[in-house]
């Protein structure tokens, strides 16, 4: 059984920082491309960040800099260190695994930046 777990959203300050976890279960989690979403109340979901197989990042213009994706194939799990954050950053994060045509998406953990 597929399954995309996220962890670590929660509420923070601006300026704050939080790392959200992203734990794979039920298939092959090092060939996948990972990407961490987000939508916020009334958009449209977003990518934030991506990591190849490989560990090559790509960050949305949004968050270039203050966030960090990685992966630990070891443990199946795929990470997001937000940095610096901003009110805009408010929304509910998801985990997406894909490999053509295979995608999955985690349920989603909500991060609040208010102060």
């Amino acid at each position: 059984q597929v399954q995309l777990v996220e962890s670590g959203g929660g509420l923070v300050q601006p300026g704050g920082s939080l790392r959200l976890s992203c734990a794979a279960s039920g298939f092959a989690f090092r060939v996948y491309l990972m990407s961490w979403y987000r939508q916020a109340p009334g958009k449209e979901r977003e990518s934030v960040a991506s990591i190849t197989a490989g560990g090559s990042p790509n960050y949305a213009d949004s968050v270039k800099g203050r966030f960090t994706i990685s992966r630990d194939n070891a443990k199946n799990t795929v990470y997001l260190q937000m940095n610096s954050l901003k009110p805009e950053d408010t929304a509910v994060y998801y985990c997406r695994a894909l490999f053509s045509p295979n995608f999955y998406w985690g349920q989603g953990t909500q991060v609040t930046v208010s102060a």
